[in-house]
């Protein structure tokens, strides 16, 4: 299923996208390692065990990209130009290995581009829950989107 042009957006829309993605100590070793970073509550189960968590923390930044990329099919595959920002980031509970994420969208707002008579932007409001139904993340993000192609230009 290709993307969704500028036109088809509208404020208040919701999704709850279809793919859902159980993260593991495997990916976030890898990730963690991958990105640089040391933080032994991502890769050290001795330490992760005398923390308040008592065990590893999935990376958040990790958490962050599989949650816009499980929205990608449903909204903008194909038919972004790029992303312009993302704000609000938040992480309000963790996310731990064996946990099964999932993410739903809200559109907040558009405009047309002042620049680009091609393109508009889209405000999207990302959420990610766990397998309880427990909010663990969520973001504003800005994409600069395709309008649909004139018929009949040639």
């Amino acid at each position: 299923m290709p993307g969704l042009y500028y036109e088809d957006f509208e404020v208040g829309r919701q999704f709850r996208h279809e793919l859902s993605r159980t993260v593991t100590e495997a990916d976030n070793t890898t990730f963690s390692l991958m990105s640089l970073n040391p933080q032994p509550l991502h890769i050290d189960a001795a330490f992760a065990e005398g923390t308040e968590w008592g065990q590893r923390l999935f990376n958040s930044l990790f958490t962050l990209a599989i949650m816009i990329g499980m929205t990608v099919q449903d909204t903008t595959l194909g038919t972004t130009i790029g992303n312009l920002g993302m704000s609000e980031v938040r992480f309000p509970k963790p996310v731990f290995h064996g946990d099964t994420l999932r993410a739903e969208t809200r559109i907040i707002s558009k405009r047309e581009s002042k620049s680009r008579p091609n393109a508009g932007l889209v405000e999207f409001e990302h959420s990610c829950f766990n397998q309880h139904d427990t909010l663990v993340a969520s973001c504003r993000r800005v994409g600069l989107m395709l309008r649909r192609p004139s018929e009949g230009v040639a």
